[in-house]
């Protein structure tokens, strides 16, 4: 997210598609519409291709990784440096990963204002339904701004 606290991407998916699977497009995407300096995500975000990806493109990147992951994983250097940082100086990488707050804030909101579900049952129905509550919160975090 921009410092603004717009939305600046999304993807809408059926509930089986696995979020982790999506990054590498939403950093695409967002990356036409603004300079991505980092990203922050959860353990569904965990994987050599996000790692390598991210770390190619020289994006900060701050995952929380698997409890059962090995330092020894070959291939993908970015990941290891993540688990050795979040072993070794845990304190540092919580103040770090707890900026997910502001992420996290956003999808509250939405979910506080126009409720957790959407009313449609058609895919194109939902990704037009929630890109209308996504401009709509754009819109007001705006709006606040200006005042």
């Amino acid at each position: 997210m921009p410092s603004s606290s717009q939305i600046v991407d999304f993807q809408v998916t059926r509930e089986y598609i696995h979020d982790g699977a999506r990054l590498g497009g939403l950093v695409e995407e967002s990356s036409k519409r603004v300079d991505v300096k980092g990203v922050i995500g959860e353990r569904a975000y965990d994987s050599r291709r996000n790692f390598n990806l991210l770390d190619e493109k020289g994006i900060k990147l701050i995952i929380k990784v698997r409890r059962n992951a090995v330092k020894r994983l070959r291939g993908c250097p970015a990941r290891r440096r993540a688990l050795t940082v979040q072993r070794e100086n845990p304190d540092v990488w919580r103040r770090k990963y707890g900026l997910r707050w502001i992420a996290e804030s956003a999808f509250s909101w939405l979910k506080r204002v126009f409720g957790e579900y959407v009313t449609t049952k058609n895919l194109k129905n939902m990704v037009q339904e929630i890109t209308l509550k996504v401009f709509l919160y754009n819109l007001f975090i705006g709006m606040t701004r200006i005042t």
